[in-house]
């Protein structure tokens, strides 16, 4: 999905009861961008993140996407992202390609690939029939990465990519940003795990909020 898409965040902010998490905040990220959030845990960034979805929703300011001058409706920002995050659940009563199979259905794959195409850039192909809940938390997040990944989605959010994967397993990440994500505006938090975010040419550090409120 080659779709031009400008997101921007004017004078945002978002709190947790009483407490700030951060406040005043103007961000303009543009289509095939490369940004990386870095911060502490506890930072806010997961909270950024998911705000910059339009998973959670601002309590002052306004986020907007826009493609060809023209805003697009907040219930449909789903259409244009995709997102892997530790947080992320996946259906653990399906098999690998049973929830391949299913992700298809409301996330269309890159070129068209088929489910024994993304099973085999997953790196799992000896567990296609096994259980997700008989996988190792590794093994999740790889199959969280390559549905993100290989989503047809102009937008690819990463909360701490790299989470529970090994050294092995993190080339292969990067590998596939290459050679999949290039055209993509990715967003990565991370907690300075430079392996997360290697591709990322602007740095968002989360702190710096901080001075806003």
């Amino acid at each position: 999905m080659q779709t031009p898409i400008n997101i921007t965040l004017t004078n945002a902010g978002k709190k947790f009861g009483k407490e700030w998490i951060f406040r005043h905040v103007t961000l303009n990220v543009k289509q095939g961008e490369k940004v990386v959030i870095l911060g502490l845990n506890g930072s806010g960034k997961s909270t950024l993140l998911q705000v910059l979805t339009g998973f959670l929703s601002l309590n002052e300011g306004n986020l907007n996407y826009e493609h060809n001058s023209k805003t697009i409706d907040l219930e449909e920002l789903y259409c244009y992202q995709s997102l892997a995050s530790p947080y992320l659940e996946l259906i653990e009563d399906f098999t690998l390609q049973e929830l391949i199979e299913h992700a298809v259905v409301y996330k269309p794959f890159l070129n068209q690939l088929t489910t024994a195409q993304i099973i085999e850039l997953s790196g799992l192909s000896a567990h296609k029939d096994k259980f997700i809940k008989l996988f190792s938390s590794g093994m999740k997040q790889r199959l969280k990465l390559t549905l993100a990944i290989l989503a047809d989605m102009p937008i690819l959010f990463l909360d701490e990519p790299t989470t529970n994967l090994d050294a092995t397993v993190i080339n292969w990440y990067q590998k596939l940003i290459s050679d999949y994500a290039s055209e993509k505006t990715i967003i990565v938090c991370s907690n300075s795990i430079k392996e997360e975010y290697t591709f990322c040419e602007r740095i968002i550090i989360m702190e710096d909020f901080k001075l806003l409120i």
